[in-house]
């Protein structure tokens, strides 16, 4: 009985748009959805100078959870045999990050330091570069893993936040997916972990502030790494 299961299975089937590999470039969309987090590296105890005076400082922050968003953008796929690809894919990614504050040299009347938030609304321009490896087509399905790089424009900072972004970030990012091929167009539903590359805070962004009772909060944290897991559908 398992054998013929098995042999049903890979029965070999009509394929839809049996060419639509062949082609030495094609276009496409994409929509997706995704969740954002950021590792944080605090500094630990610190001295603040404001017009009060010099003091010591102890606030340590967390983005304590995973933030979601949407992303759509527009790609371009170039053939480099068969089974390699390059695609380029500029796309918009928007999204949320909150961050929260945790002042402990400053406590409430239960003895739970004083807590800060911070809703930073985010928006991204992308061109992503990915190499694509995919398997031997089998019927209308064909599995693959892609590796690439995302640079991203930030186009989303404020300068009397407490935590501000750098303008500039790159991602590096892996990820499986599998190639559906449908009558009309071909189904690309992907999943990958995106991480940064590059420190995404603007360290320089506690000499701007002009409240300078907002730099214990500004400075409590010197490094960033954004992270990203993102689901795509494309559609070419």
């Amino acid at each position: 009985m398992m054998c013929a299961v098995n042999a049903a299975a890979q029965e070999r089937r009509v394929e839809n748009r049996p060419y639509t590999d062949m082609r030495p470039f094609h276009f496409g969309v994409l929509v997706g959805t995704h969740m954002q987090d950021i590792e944080l590296t605090n500094v630990g105890t610190q001295m603040i100078t404001t017009e009060d005076g010099t003091r010591e400082a102890l606030v340590t922050c967390d983005q304590d959870r995973w933030d979601m968003g949407f992303n759509v953008g527009v790609l371009g796929e170039f053939r480099l045999g068969t089974y390699f690809a390059m695609r380029v894919a500029p796309a918009m990614y928007f999204g949320t990050k909150h961050f929260s504050f945790y002042n402990h040299r400053e406590n409430l009347e239960n003895g739970r330091p004083i807590e800060q938030l911070q809703e930073m609304k985010m928006a991204y321009v992308s061109c992503a570069f990915d190499i694509i490896y995919s398997a031997q087509r089998f019927n209308n399905h064909r599995p693959y893993m892609m590796l690439g790089l995302n640079p991203m424009i930030n186009l989303s900072n404020k300068d009397d936040d407490y935590l501000k972004m750098k303008r500039y970030d790159v991602y590096l990012e892996a990820g499986i997916g599998c190639d559906l091929y449908l009558p009309f167009f071909k189904l690309r539903p992907e999943l990958k972990f995106a991480y940064g590359l590059t420190n995404c805070l603007d360290t320089d962004h506690g000499n701007h502030l002009k409240d300078k009772n907002m730099l214990q909060y500004t400075n409590s944290v010197n490094k960033g790494r954004s992270k990203m897991i993102v689901l795509t559908f494309y559609f070419e």
